[in-house]
Formats: structure tokens, sequence, C-alpha cells
């Protein structure tokens, strides 16, 4: 008496899995050596590249080049699309582990210096990395007209541990009571990458100024600073764990 096999043609294979999800048909290509082989043919996975990955799928056809099969193609086009869109890992920093430091002089005076622990900063209701401080009357030196100022703005990791410059510029500022004067500078790229490469990213400050009726002659202070980190994308600030992550780069070792 004969045993009836039990395993299907590879061609009831192959026409039941052109039906499948690419996610079934690959968990089906592991039930046995049968199923592998018919599983991963370029006739079946040549469709399903074509319709997810077509930029891919038509390589052979426009490039002169050499593509791995059609079923090793959509694996390296999957594997692609979820790192793209996979969920950024929190950052290895918290905000009440730095500190903020910010210096504005003159060439004749300084004007304000402030130094803000990050448990001490108020985070936006947007969640966005810009935080405002008001500068107490005492820390601030009354000055007048037009004026070229020296902006530092430094991030201090809790310890003296890192240190990172977030912004070192000059420019002019138009003290006048209710003006701002407004400062950004381009930060560099993350990681290893070329400083001839573009962050796309730029620190922010803003400066408010009020006048004393007391002082005379026009006289006005700086009472209000705000600092943040700008996209130039989109020209909006960043979230408060972007922020944090791209300060790590800079803050904390790799090997942390």
């Amino acid at each position: 008496m004969s045993m009836i096999s039990l395993t299907p043609p590879w061609e009831v294979l192959v026409l039941v899995a052109q039906h499948l999800e690419p996610k079934t048909v690959a968990i089906a290509s592991c039930v046995c050596k049968s199923w592998s082989i018919s599983m991963s043919s370029d006739y079946l996975w040549k469709p399903i590249c074509n319709t997810h990955f077509p930029s891919l799928s038509n390589l052979s056809v426009h490039v002169d080049v050499h593509v791995p099969s059609y079923h090793r193609l959509y694996a390296i086009g999957h594997t692609a699309a979820k790192r793209r869109v996979q969920a950024s890992c929190k950052p290895r920093v918290a905000l009440n582990n730095l500190i903020f430091t910010i210096n504005i002089h003159t060439k004749s005076s300084n004007i304000v210096t402030l130094a803000k622990p990050g448990e001490e900063l108020i985070i936006d209701p947007n969640g966005v990395f810009k935080f405002d401080f008001k500068v107490n009357y005492e820390r601030s030196t009354m000055v007048e007209t037009l004026e070229d100022v020296k902006i530092t703005w430094n991030v201090i990791l809790s310890g003296w541990k890192g240190v990172f410059t977030m912004m070192d510029c000059e420019g002019k500022v138009s003290f006048s009571p209710g003006a701002e004067g407004w400062f950004s500078d381009e930060l560099p790229s993350p990681g290893c990458c070329s400083s001839a490469v573009a962050s796309g990213i730029v620190s922010d400050l803003k400066l408010g100024f009020c006048s004393r009726r007391e002082s005379g002659g026009g006289k006005v202070r700086v009472d209000k600073v705000s600092v943040g980190i700008l996209s130039i994308v989109n020209w909006r600030y960043v979230s408060v764990e972007d922020g944090l992550r791209y300060l790590q780069h800079f803050l904390v070792p790799c090997d942390v």
C-alpha cells in the first residue's frame, strides 16, 4: 500500500501565496525546505517588490548593477523602511542634569550673567525646547542706544562632566523699551558627521528690554532672556526630548 504525500505541489503553494500578506509568506517559507524554495521564488516576490518598493525592484532594468533575488530585495527594503520610522530612544541625559549659563556683554561692561539649573526650568506647554528666564534687576546693567554685544550660551552637564557651547556670537542690539533682540547660531551635526554637513537646527536666543523711570536718560535693562533649539526645516522649536538627544552627543561619552 503506497503512502500518499501530504505536501501540496509547489505550483499550488505559489498560487495560494499570491493572496497572502508578505509577512505571512515569509513565515510560511520557514515551514520546511520545500516550502522555503517555493515561497522564495522570484515569480512570487517580484510583484510584491513592484508594489511595495518599486524603486528597488526596477534597479536591474535602469541600472547596470547586480541585484539580489526579489525575496532578498524585499527584506532589504522592509528593513530600511522600518529603520526610517523606528521610534527614537529615550535621551540619556535629563533636563535636571543640566545647567544653562548665559553671558551677555559689551566691550565696556557686562550686561547679564545667568546660571539656571535644569530643575528650575519651566517646560513650555507644547513640550518644545524653549525656555524663558526673568532677569533680576540687580543682575542686569542699564544700557542705552545701539551697541555691539557678545553672547555666549553654554550647557553644562552636572558635576562638570561635559560642557557644550550652544551659542557664541556677536551682533548689534537696539536697546529700547519693549523691543526684542534676536540671535541665532547654526549648531554642528551630532556624532561623527563632518562639520561641512548642516545639522538643520540652530540655537535661538531672544532678549526682552524694559526701562526704569528713575534711571533717566532713556536707559533700559535686559528684563527677559529666552533660549531654544529651532529647526530650520519647518522653523519650529524641536521637542524637549529631541533637544536632549542632540545635547547628549556632545555631553555624554559614546561608551556610556
